[in-house]
């Protein structure tokens, strides 16, 4: 399958979950269980931001939230910076960077998806924040000059992705030198099944498209990168892959055994050179 056929298809079930978020429903997301929670699907979406920044923002922004991890504790923004999200959907991670950037930061949304950005201009509009923007395009190819943004964060996208290296490669332009890559995402450790890999449901769900450990590391170092670190924050068990294994149609009593341990959500950390041409 192309790197076109994966976008299409995630655009199209994302925009689903913005429609239902936007009427109030949950946003199933990581999987396609109906069971899931305002935060999103268990395991991947839930339980990731703390109350205070629950209260933050607007009710729309957080069930809209798809992600595995909270980038912007792991970005550790600093007043005056400029932000960008990749993948920003209903906009709960750009709004919470605003808030820290200060009002002498900036922080842009991207995302590809218009009933997301329709769901993520609304929550700006209620937040009352006006140093804000979001932008329409792929993260593949990003929307802004080069050398333009202090920090990258990101939210369970980058793994959505069918053609990862373009994206960090465009992370890396946009970044100015010296510049923070701070994303949550969805990595494996080691091999894992051929059935999986091959599931799009799966993929459009935050697993099948994750790389590898090795790989990320690898990719991240191609693109120009250095000081990467790969921290895990949430371990998936047999218990977690049942549902989103099951969900797929796949025989869990024997898959399971064959991931346990080898899905993970973690803080992936890189920087732009302070000397880099690009």
């Amino acid at each position: 399958m192309s790197a076109e056929d994966v976008r299409e298809i995630v655009k199209e079930k994302y925009g689903r979950a913005a429609t239902r978020a936007a009427s109030g429903q949950g946003s199933a997301c990581c999987g396609s269980s109906p069971a899931s929670s305002m935060n999103g699907c268990d395991p991947i979406t839930s339980n990731l931001y703390g109350v205070a920044e629950a209260d933050s923002v607007p009710e729309g922004a957080l069930r809209a939230s798809l992600g595995c991890g909270n980038p912007t504790l792991l970005a550790k923004l600093q007043l005056g910076e400029t932000v960008l999200d990749l993948g920003s959907g209903g906009g709960i991670d750009v709004l919470l960077s605003a808030r820290r950037v200060g009002p002498t930061g900036r922080a842009f949304g991207l995302d590809m998806t218009d009933e997301m950005l329709a769901l993520a201009e609304e929550n700006r509009r209620k937040s009352g924040l006006t140093n804000v923007e979001f932008l329409k395009g792929e993260i593949e190819n990003i929307p802004l000059p080069d050398n333009n943004v202090d920090v990258i964060v990101s939210n369970c996208v980058i793994n959505l992705s069918g053609d990862k290296d373009r994206v960090l490669q465009e992370a890396f332009r946009v970044l100015k030198p010296g510049g923070r890559l701070a994303i949550s995402d969805v990595v494996v450790l080691g091999e894992v099944p051929h059935e999986i890999r091959h599931n799009m449901e799966l993929w459009v769900g935050c697993v099948a498209g994750a790389l590898t450990d090795v790989d990320y590391r690898d990719k991240l170092q191609t693109a120009g990168f250095e000081a990467i670190e790969i921290e895990p924050t949430r371990i998936y068990n047999i218990a977690d892959a049942r549902e989103f294994l099951g969900a797929a149609g796949l025989d869990v009593n024997t898959i399971a055994s064959q991931v346990e341990g080898k899905f993970i959500s973690a803080f992936v950390r890189a920087q732009k050179p302070a000397k880099a041409v690009r």
